[in-house]
């Protein structure tokens, strides 16, 4: 699943290309894969201008000159691309906005993405805050809400908005937090160095432009390098990278969890 660096890639590749254009057309190619169902998403794009694109947590979000805004999820297997009009249709390419010189195409194989209509209300309400902005303190009060595992509560968008399953596994072992520890549990000196952790971590794969592992590619259609750098996702069974131990993989809350058991000790207080 594209996460906060993939999300962000795609953002900062797209943004050049799509603001200050106006929407000529709209095709929706499944009616399921827009909400709310039935909104006439055609009538309400076309002629408008994007006057910008950002991102808050996963979601992709286009602003328009009517100050409405709609964004996109891109779900388990997502691909938002810009084409030239004459290129062939791929499978699966459900949701298409045209512009006078190009094509801004939404694939997903999978379908857990979609198109969300949210007109000129807020699109912050109903997440958490953002991952690399979010001081120690806040978020220590959000993880003092829950006993879950603290795996579990950070993939939680209500917890944190842009987490997923590579970046916490990589955070936990940059942090050196056992991902089976209780949120609600850890020390003030763990919360400092789970935050430090994560804002380190996101920016690095920032840098590399996101994990490409098989669907992921940015709004030029180029791949990410920073699943080259994972210290511990997918990488069951081999060596840490610090310590030399086999890296576990355990399944937490139906999703593939990897860490360094003596790099992430369950009993470390600190």
């Amino acid at each position: 699943m594209p996460e906060l660096p993939e999300v962000q890639t795609i953002v900062n590749t797209l943004a050049p290309t799509v603001v200050g254009q106006r929407i000529v057309g709209v095709q929706l190619n499944r009616a399921d894969f827009l909400l709310p169902r039935g909104f006439d998403i055609e009538s309400n794009l076309k002629n408008q201008t994007v006057t910008q694109v950002t991102r808050r947590g996963k979601r992709i979000v286009f602003s328009l000159g009517s100050d409405n805004q709609f964004y996109i999820h891109l779900g388990m297997s997502g691909r938002l691309t810009i084409n030239r009009p004459d290129t062939p249709l791929v499978k699966h390419t459900h949701f298409i906005v045209k512009f006078p010189n190009f094509e801004l195409r939404l694939c997903d194989p999978r379908r857990f993405g979609g198109v969300w209509w949210i007109g000129q209300q807020s699109s912050e309400n109903d997440i958490g805050p953002e991952p690399l902005t979010i001081r120690s303190k806040e978020l220590g009060a959000q993880l003092n809400k829950t006993s879950r595992a603290i795996k579990n509560a950070l993939l939680d968008q209500k917890v944190v908005a842009g987490l997923g399953n590579i970046y916490v596994d990589e955070s936990l072992f940059a942090s050196g937090i056992h991902p089976l520890k209780p949120a609600n549990k850890l020390s003030e000196k763990q919360i400092i160095r789970l935050n430090r952790a994560i804002k380190q971590t996101l920016r690095r794969a920032l840098w590399h432009r996101g994990s490409t592992l098989k669907d992921y590619v940015d709004a030029e259609g180029g791949s990410g390098a920073f699943q080259k750098l994972h210290r511990v996702y997918d990488r069951a069974g081999l060596p840490c990278r610090n310590c030399k131990t086999p890296i576990k993989r355990i399944v937490l809350g139906g999703r593939s969890t990897c860490f360094c058991p003596k790099c992430q000790s369950l009993a470390a207080k600190d």
